[in-house]
Protein backbone atom coordinates (compact mmCIF):
# COMPACT_ATOMS: atom_id res chain seq x y z
CA UNK A 1 0.00 0.00 0.00
CA UNK A 2 1.57 3.53 -0.93
CA UNK A 3 3.06 5.58 1.99
CA UNK A 4 -0.07 8.49 1.11
CA UNK A 5 -2.17 5.70 2.74
CA UNK A 6 -0.11 5.69 6.41
CA UNK A 7 0.67 9.54 6.15
CA UNK A 8 -2.35 10.82 8.54
CA UNK A 9 -1.34 8.31 10.87
CA UNK A 10 2.27 9.20 11.11
CA UNK A 11 1.62 12.23 11.98
CA UNK A 12 -0.65 12.05 14.33
CA UNK A 13 1.97 8.90 15.89
CA UNK A 14 4.93 11.88 15.75
CA UNK A 15 2.51 14.50 17.09
CA UNK A 16 1.57 12.14 20.11
CA UNK A 17 5.22 11.66 20.74
CA UNK A 18 6.22 15.46 20.90
CA UNK A 19 2.86 16.20 23.46
CA UNK A 20 4.05 12.80 25.42
CA UNK A 21 7.45 13.88 26.10
CA UNK A 22 6.34 17.70 26.94
CA UNK A 23 4.37 15.97 29.24
CA UNK A 24 6.96 13.89 31.15
CA UNK A 25 10.10 16.36 30.54
CA UNK A 26 7.96 19.02 32.36
CA UNK A 27 7.76 16.60 35.36
CA UNK A 28 9.92 14.04 36.32
CA UNK A 29 13.48 16.18 36.16
CA UNK A 30 11.86 18.36 38.87
CA UNK A 31 10.89 15.45 40.91
CA UNK A 32 13.30 14.92 42.69
CA UNK A 33 13.49 18.40 44.43
CA UNK A 34 10.17 18.44 44.99
CA UNK A 35 10.24 15.17 47.24
CA UNK A 36 13.28 16.82 49.13
CA UNK A 37 12.42 20.66 48.79
CA UNK A 38 8.33 20.61 49.49
CA UNK A 39 7.78 16.90 51.40
CA UNK A 40 11.21 16.55 53.68
CA UNK A 41 11.95 13.36 52.00
CA UNK A 42 15.65 12.15 52.44
CA UNK A 43 18.08 10.88 49.83
CA UNK A 44 17.98 7.71 50.14
CA UNK A 45 13.74 7.61 49.69
CA UNK A 46 14.66 9.76 46.45
CA UNK A 47 16.52 7.28 44.81
CA UNK A 48 14.72 4.72 45.16
CA UNK A 49 11.43 6.47 44.09
CA UNK A 50 13.61 7.98 40.84
CA UNK A 51 15.41 4.18 40.65
CA UNK A 52 12.00 2.77 40.97
CA UNK A 53 10.52 4.59 38.22
CA UNK A 54 13.28 4.35 35.56
CA UNK A 55 13.51 -0.21 36.79
CA UNK A 56 9.27 -0.07 36.40
CA UNK A 57 9.87 1.87 32.51
CA UNK A 58 12.45 0.18 31.85
CA UNK A 59 11.56 -3.16 32.76
CA UNK A 60 8.42 -3.58 31.63
CA UNK A 61 9.30 -2.30 28.41
CA UNK A 62 8.90 -6.45 26.94
CA UNK A 63 6.18 -6.93 28.66
CA UNK A 64 4.73 -3.44 27.21
CA UNK A 65 5.25 -4.85 23.78
CA UNK A 66 3.61 -8.34 24.11
CA UNK A 67 0.27 -6.95 25.40
CA UNK A 68 0.49 -4.13 22.30
CA UNK A 69 0.87 -7.37 20.28
CA UNK A 70 -1.97 -8.94 22.18
CA UNK A 71 -4.47 -6.03 23.07
CA UNK A 72 -3.33 -4.46 19.42
CA UNK A 73 -0.90 -1.17 19.24
CA UNK A 74 -3.71 1.57 19.18
CA UNK A 75 -5.10 0.24 23.02
CA UNK A 76 -1.98 -0.36 24.41
CA UNK A 77 -1.01 3.60 23.34
CA UNK A 78 -4.28 4.57 24.58
CA UNK A 79 -3.58 2.68 28.14
CA UNK A 80 -0.03 3.84 28.42
CA UNK A 81 -1.58 7.37 28.46
CA UNK A 82 -4.71 6.47 31.22
CA UNK A 83 -1.44 5.05 33.34
CA UNK A 84 0.31 7.86 33.08
CA UNK A 85 -2.58 10.48 33.94
CA UNK A 86 -3.05 8.02 36.82
CA UNK A 87 0.82 7.90 37.89
CA UNK A 88 0.32 12.15 37.65
CA UNK A 89 -2.30 12.11 39.88
CA UNK A 90 -1.02 9.74 42.34
CA UNK A 91 1.85 11.95 42.89
CA UNK A 92 -0.50 14.96 42.82
CA UNK A 93 -1.99 13.18 45.93
CA UNK A 94 1.12 12.46 47.23
CA UNK A 95 2.26 13.50 50.99
CA UNK A 96 4.43 10.81 51.36
CA UNK A 97 7.09 7.88 50.20
CA UNK A 98 4.48 5.78 50.01
CA UNK A 99 2.37 7.27 47.56
CA UNK A 100 5.80 8.84 45.59
CA UNK A 101 6.80 5.30 45.03
CA UNK A 102 3.34 4.31 43.81
CA UNK A 103 2.58 7.04 40.89
CA UNK A 104 6.64 6.86 39.88
CA UNK A 105 5.87 3.08 39.28
CA UNK A 106 2.71 4.08 37.51
CA UNK A 107 4.43 6.46 35.70
CA UNK A 108 6.86 4.55 34.46
CA UNK A 109 4.56 1.78 33.92
CA UNK A 110 2.62 4.17 31.52
CA UNK A 111 5.94 4.91 29.54
CA UNK A 112 6.28 0.96 29.00
CA UNK A 113 2.94 0.99 27.55
CA UNK A 114 3.53 3.68 25.15
CA UNK A 115 6.72 3.00 23.88
CA UNK A 116 6.82 -0.28 22.56
CA UNK A 117 3.12 -0.03 20.79
CA UNK A 118 4.04 3.30 18.90
CA UNK A 119 7.21 2.06 17.96
CA UNK A 120 5.98 -0.81 16.33
CA UNK A 121 3.19 1.09 14.65
CA UNK A 122 5.16 3.40 13.49
CA UNK A 123 7.72 0.65 11.70
CA UNK A 124 4.82 -0.29 9.41
CA UNK A 125 5.19 3.08 7.63
CA UNK A 126 8.86 2.88 7.31
CA UNK A 127 11.32 2.49 4.91
CA UNK A 128 12.90 -1.21 4.04
CA UNK A 129 15.82 -0.89 6.47
CA UNK A 130 18.15 -3.93 4.50
CA UNK A 131 20.14 -6.25 6.49
CA UNK A 132 23.31 -6.43 5.07
CA UNK A 133 26.42 -4.57 5.95
CA UNK A 134 27.46 -3.45 2.24
CA UNK A 135 24.87 -0.96 1.29
CA UNK A 136 22.01 -3.60 0.46
CA UNK A 137 18.52 -1.65 1.42
CA UNK A 138 20.28 1.93 0.65
CA UNK A 139 17.42 3.92 -0.64
CA UNK A 140 16.74 7.63 -0.77
CA UNK A 141 14.05 7.65 1.46
CA UNK A 142 14.84 8.27 5.46
CA UNK A 143 13.48 6.37 7.92
CA UNK A 144 10.26 7.75 10.08
CA UNK A 145 12.37 6.58 13.31
CA UNK A 146 14.85 10.13 12.40
CA UNK A 147 11.57 12.50 12.71
CA UNK A 148 10.61 10.63 15.63
CA UNK A 149 13.90 10.98 17.06
CA UNK A 150 13.60 14.76 16.24
CA UNK A 151 10.06 14.69 17.85
CA UNK A 152 11.52 13.56 20.74
CA UNK A 153 13.99 15.63 21.09
CA UNK A 154 11.95 18.51 21.03
CA UNK A 155 9.92 17.77 23.41
CA UNK A 156 12.65 16.97 26.04
CA UNK A 157 13.72 20.55 25.00
CA UNK A 158 10.22 21.79 25.47
CA UNK A 159 9.28 20.38 28.72
CA UNK A 160 11.78 21.23 31.06
CA UNK A 161 11.22 25.16 29.96
CA UNK A 162 7.35 24.53 30.39
CA UNK A 163 8.33 22.74 33.99
CA UNK A 164 10.17 25.14 35.16
CA UNK A 165 7.71 28.13 34.06
CA UNK A 166 4.98 26.31 36.21
CA UNK A 167 6.99 25.57 38.84
CA UNK A 168 6.88 29.38 40.15
CA UNK A 169 2.92 27.74 41.07
CA UNK A 170 4.62 24.86 42.32
CA UNK A 171 4.76 21.34 41.64
CA UNK A 172 1.12 20.34 41.46
CA UNK A 173 0.75 23.08 38.85
CA UNK A 174 3.38 21.39 36.71
CA UNK A 175 1.54 17.56 37.67
CA UNK A 176 -2.04 19.36 36.40
CA UNK A 177 -0.43 20.43 33.07
CA UNK A 178 1.06 16.95 32.67
CA UNK A 179 -2.42 15.25 33.37
CA UNK A 180 -4.27 17.73 31.17
CA UNK A 181 -1.25 17.24 28.45
CA UNK A 182 -1.56 13.56 28.72
CA UNK A 183 -5.89 13.72 28.67
CA UNK A 184 -6.03 16.07 25.41
CA UNK A 185 -3.66 12.88 24.01
CA UNK A 186 -5.70 10.34 24.77
CA UNK A 187 -8.70 11.97 23.23
CA UNK A 188 -7.49 13.16 19.92
CA UNK A 189 -5.52 9.38 19.66
CA UNK A 190 -8.78 8.01 20.21
CA UNK A 191 -10.68 10.04 17.70
CA UNK A 192 -7.70 10.36 15.13
CA UNK A 193 -5.77 6.94 15.50
CA UNK A 194 -7.74 4.40 13.69
CA UNK A 195 -7.34 0.48 14.90
CA UNK A 196 -5.57 -2.20 13.19
CA UNK A 197 -6.88 -3.38 10.21
CA UNK A 198 -7.15 -6.76 10.42
CA UNK A 199 -4.11 -7.35 7.96
CA UNK A 200 -1.49 -5.28 8.06
CA UNK A 201 0.59 -5.52 4.70
CA UNK A 202 3.97 -5.17 6.40
CA UNK A 203 6.02 -5.25 2.55
CA UNK A 204 3.81 -2.05 2.16
CA UNK A 205 2.20 -3.62 -1.01
CA UNK A 206 -1.50 -5.43 -0.99
CA UNK A 207 -2.16 -9.03 -0.72
CA UNK A 208 1.16 -9.97 1.64
CA UNK A 209 -0.90 -10.27 4.80
CA UNK A 210 0.63 -10.26 8.44
CA UNK A 211 -0.38 -11.56 11.48
CA UNK A 212 -3.65 -9.44 13.48
CA UNK A 213 -2.27 -8.13 16.24
CA UNK A 214 -4.53 -9.89 18.94
CA UNK A 215 -3.79 -13.26 16.54
CA UNK A 216 -2.15 -16.10 18.54
CA UNK A 217 0.59 -16.64 18.27
CA UNK A 218 4.95 -17.51 19.98
CA UNK A 219 4.30 -14.65 22.02
CA UNK A 220 8.07 -15.29 23.67
CA UNK A 221 9.61 -15.55 19.75
CA UNK A 222 11.60 -12.44 20.26
CA UNK A 223 13.50 -14.68 23.45
CA UNK A 224 13.72 -17.89 21.31
CA UNK A 225 15.15 -15.66 18.27
CA UNK A 226 19.28 -16.33 19.67
CA UNK A 227 20.29 -13.97 16.95
CA UNK A 228 17.65 -11.31 17.75
CA UNK A 229 19.33 -11.61 21.14
CA UNK A 230 22.64 -10.86 20.79
CA UNK A 231 21.44 -8.09 18.55
CA UNK A 232 19.89 -6.42 21.32
CA UNK A 233 22.45 -7.07 23.64
CA UNK A 234 25.09 -5.89 21.27
CA UNK A 235 22.71 -2.89 20.30
CA UNK A 236 21.93 -1.93 24.20
CA UNK A 237 25.70 -0.62 24.15
CA UNK A 238 23.79 2.54 22.56
CA UNK A 239 21.24 3.34 25.04
CA UNK A 240 24.21 2.77 27.83
CA UNK A 241 26.45 5.03 25.87
CA UNK A 242 23.95 7.84 25.74
CA UNK A 243 23.33 7.90 29.40
CA UNK A 244 26.32 9.16 30.35
CA UNK A 245 25.17 12.54 29.97
CA UNK A 246 23.44 12.31 33.02
CA UNK A 247 26.16 9.86 34.57
CA UNK A 248 29.69 10.00 33.82
CA UNK A 249 29.86 13.52 31.79
CA UNK A 250 28.29 15.26 35.20
CA UNK A 251 31.38 13.43 37.26
CA UNK A 252 34.02 14.50 35.10
CA UNK A 253 32.76 17.88 35.62
CA UNK A 254 32.96 17.99 39.00
CA UNK A 255 36.35 16.33 38.69
CA UNK A 256 37.75 18.81 36.43
CA UNK A 257 36.20 21.47 39.11
CA UNK A 258 33.41 23.20 36.78
CA UNK A 259 30.36 24.42 37.41
CA UNK A 260 27.36 22.39 37.22
CA UNK A 261 25.59 24.95 35.24
CA UNK A 262 27.53 23.93 32.39
CA UNK A 263 26.00 20.74 32.51
CA UNK A 264 22.45 22.39 31.57
CA UNK A 265 25.01 23.79 28.40
CA UNK A 266 26.05 20.60 27.77
CA UNK A 267 22.49 19.13 27.42
CA UNK A 268 21.44 22.32 25.35
CA UNK A 269 24.29 21.24 22.88
CA UNK A 270 23.20 17.97 22.63
CA UNK A 271 19.59 19.03 21.51
CA UNK A 272 21.06 21.75 19.48
CA UNK A 273 23.34 18.90 17.36
CA UNK A 274 20.30 16.55 17.59
CA UNK A 275 17.94 19.23 15.94
CA UNK A 276 20.08 20.72 13.53
CA UNK A 277 22.18 17.60 11.98
CA UNK A 278 19.43 14.55 12.72
CA UNK A 279 18.49 14.74 9.18
CA UNK A 280 21.89 14.88 7.35
CA UNK A 281 23.44 12.17 9.65
CA UNK A 282 20.13 10.00 9.08
CA UNK A 283 21.36 10.55 5.20
CA UNK A 284 24.54 9.96 5.54
CA UNK A 285 23.52 6.46 7.31
CA UNK A 286 21.77 5.81 3.82
CA UNK A 287 24.58 5.98 1.56
CA UNK A 288 26.28 3.90 4.36
CA UNK A 289 23.59 1.27 4.49
CA UNK A 290 22.49 -0.76 8.05
CA UNK A 291 25.99 -2.38 8.91
CA UNK A 292 28.32 0.45 8.13
CA UNK A 293 26.08 2.53 9.80
CA UNK A 294 26.03 0.71 13.11
CA UNK A 295 29.89 0.36 12.46
CA UNK A 296 30.43 4.22 12.31
CA UNK A 297 28.11 5.22 14.83
CA UNK A 298 29.41 2.68 17.47
CA UNK A 299 33.11 3.70 16.67
CA UNK A 300 32.16 7.43 16.56
CA UNK A 301 30.93 6.47 20.60
CA UNK A 302 34.08 4.65 21.48
CA UNK A 303 36.44 7.94 19.93
CA UNK A 304 34.07 10.08 22.34
CA UNK A 305 35.26 8.19 25.11
CA UNK A 306 38.45 7.85 24.29
CA UNK A 307 38.73 11.85 23.91
CA UNK A 308 37.35 11.65 27.99
CA UNK A 309 39.64 9.37 28.97
CA UNK A 310 43.00 10.95 27.54
CA UNK A 311 41.69 14.42 28.43
CA UNK A 312 40.43 13.51 32.29
CA UNK A 313 41.73 14.78 35.42
CA UNK A 314 41.92 13.84 38.85
CA UNK A 315 39.69 15.44 40.87
CA UNK A 316 40.83 18.40 43.14
CA UNK A 317 42.48 19.54 40.36
CA UNK A 318 43.20 23.23 38.70
CA UNK A 319 39.50 23.90 36.71
CA UNK A 320 40.09 22.55 33.39
CA UNK A 321 38.79 23.38 30.05
CA UNK A 322 35.03 22.58 29.01
CA UNK A 323 36.33 22.06 25.14
CA UNK A 324 37.53 18.42 25.99
CA UNK A 325 33.71 17.58 27.49
CA UNK A 326 32.42 19.53 24.84
CA UNK A 327 34.39 17.12 22.25
CA UNK A 328 33.41 14.35 23.81
CA UNK A 329 29.51 15.43 24.01
CA UNK A 330 29.63 16.35 20.11
CA UNK A 331 31.24 12.90 18.96
CA UNK A 332 28.40 11.06 21.16
CA UNK A 333 25.17 12.97 19.65
CA UNK A 334 26.51 12.21 15.94
CA UNK A 335 27.24 8.65 17.12
CA UNK A 336 23.82 8.48 19.16
CA UNK A 337 22.40 10.08 15.72
CA UNK A 338 23.61 7.14 13.42
CA UNK A 339 22.76 4.53 15.79
CA UNK A 340 19.54 4.74 17.06
CA UNK A 341 17.16 5.31 13.53
CA UNK A 342 19.05 2.30 12.04
CA UNK A 343 18.75 -0.02 14.64
CA UNK A 344 14.77 0.86 15.65
CA UNK A 345 14.24 0.69 11.21
CA UNK A 346 16.51 -3.23 11.67
CA UNK A 347 14.27 -5.01 14.01
CA UNK A 348 11.10 -5.41 12.14
CA UNK A 349 13.75 -7.46 9.44
CA UNK A 350 13.90 -10.20 12.35
CA UNK A 351 9.86 -10.55 12.96
CA UNK A 352 8.93 -13.94 11.32
CA UNK A 353 7.34 -12.58 8.20
CA UNK A 354 4.97 -15.94 7.26
CA UNK A 355 2.81 -18.61 9.66
CA UNK A 356 1.79 -17.75 13.23
CA UNK A 357 4.39 -14.71 14.00
CA UNK A 358 3.89 -12.53 16.84
CA UNK A 359 3.74 -8.97 16.46
CA UNK A 360 6.49 -6.05 16.49
CA UNK A 361 5.42 -4.85 20.21
CA UNK A 362 7.46 -7.85 21.76
CA UNK A 363 10.62 -7.31 19.62
CA UNK A 364 10.74 -3.55 20.00
CA UNK A 365 9.73 -4.29 23.80
CA UNK A 366 12.81 -6.53 24.00
CA UNK A 367 15.45 -4.45 22.69
CA UNK A 368 14.21 -1.51 24.73
CA UNK A 369 14.55 -3.79 27.92
CA UNK A 370 17.87 -5.01 26.91
CA UNK A 371 19.43 -1.13 26.47
CA UNK A 372 17.62 -0.66 30.37
CA UNK A 373 19.58 -3.64 31.78
CA UNK A 374 22.76 -2.72 30.31
CA UNK A 375 22.19 1.15 31.41
CA UNK A 376 22.07 -0.63 35.06
CA UNK A 377 24.85 -2.85 34.60
CA UNK A 378 26.63 -0.83 33.00
CA UNK A 379 26.21 2.05 35.11
CA UNK A 380 27.29 0.18 38.68
CA UNK A 381 30.47 -1.21 37.13
CA UNK A 382 31.37 2.26 35.86
CA UNK A 383 30.56 3.67 39.16
CA UNK A 384 32.61 1.30 41.11
CA UNK A 385 35.60 2.25 38.56
CA UNK A 386 35.22 5.81 39.38
CA UNK A 387 35.56 5.24 43.30
CA UNK A 388 38.60 2.88 42.82
CA UNK A 389 40.37 5.10 40.57
CA UNK A 390 39.57 8.25 42.71
CA UNK A 391 40.63 6.03 45.88
CA UNK A 392 43.69 4.36 44.73
CA UNK A 393 44.90 7.29 42.20
CA UNK A 394 44.81 5.16 39.29
CA UNK A 395 45.03 6.70 36.11
CA UNK A 396 42.17 8.95 35.64
CA UNK A 397 40.78 8.13 32.51
CA UNK A 398 40.35 4.06 33.58
CA UNK A 399 36.56 4.53 34.36
CA UNK A 400 36.16 4.95 30.38
CA UNK A 401 37.89 2.36 29.01
CA UNK A 402 34.98 -0.15 29.29
CA UNK A 403 33.09 2.40 27.52
CA UNK A 404 35.28 2.61 24.83
CA UNK A 405 35.76 -1.31 24.48
CA UNK A 406 31.91 -2.12 24.59
CA UNK A 407 31.14 0.12 22.03
CA UNK A 408 34.61 -0.83 19.70
CA UNK A 409 32.78 -4.58 20.24
CA UNK A 410 29.54 -3.71 19.03
CA UNK A 411 30.94 -1.83 16.28
CA UNK A 412 32.87 -5.18 15.42
CA UNK A 413 29.99 -7.47 16.32
CA UNK A 414 27.09 -6.17 14.56
CA UNK A 415 27.46 -6.14 11.21
CA UNK A 416 28.42 -9.77 11.44
CA UNK A 417 25.31 -10.68 13.05
CA UNK A 418 23.19 -8.81 10.70
CA UNK A 419 25.10 -10.59 7.83
CA UNK A 420 24.36 -13.90 9.35
CA UNK A 421 20.75 -12.76 9.70
CA UNK A 422 20.96 -12.01 5.89
CA UNK A 423 21.90 -15.45 4.29
CA UNK A 424 19.27 -16.77 6.54
CA UNK A 425 16.67 -14.72 6.07
CA UNK A 426 14.67 -15.94 2.79
CA UNK A 427 14.17 -13.02 0.27
CA UNK A 428 10.50 -11.99 1.00
CA UNK A 429 11.38 -11.42 4.85
CA UNK A 430 13.57 -8.62 4.30
CA UNK A 431 10.54 -6.74 2.40
CA UNK A 432 8.30 -7.87 5.54
CA UNK A 433 10.87 -5.82 7.87
CA UNK A 434 9.94 -2.82 7.22
CA UNK A 435 7.21 -0.76 4.90
CA UNK A 436 7.28 2.24 3.09
CA UNK A 437 9.35 5.46 3.75
CA UNK A 438 8.21 8.11 6.97
CA UNK A 439 8.55 11.74 6.85
CA UNK A 440 9.98 13.27 3.52
CA UNK A 441 12.36 11.64 0.97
Amino acid sequence: MPFRDHRPETRTLLGAQLVFNIGFYAVVPFLAGAMGTDYGLDAAAIGLVLGARTFSQQGMFLLGGMLADRWGARRAILTGCLVRIVGYATLAAASGFALFLLGAVLTGAGGALFSPALESRLSHADRPAGTTGSGAGRGSRRSVFVWLAITGEIGAVLGPVVGSFLLGWGFDAALTMGIGVFAAVTVLLWYLLPAEPDHLPPDGEAGVPAAAPSAAGPRWACLRDRRFVVFCALAGMNMLAYNQLYFAVPVELSRRGLDGAWLGALFLLASVLTLLLQLPVSSAGLRMGPGRALAVGFVLEAGAFTLAAVTSVHPGTAPGSMAPLMGTVTVLILGHMLLTPTILSLIPSFVPAHGPAPGRGAYYGLAATCGGVAVLAGNAVLGQLLDLTDRHSWWPGTPWVPLSALTLLAAAALPAVLRGHHSTTRPSDSSAATGPAGGTR
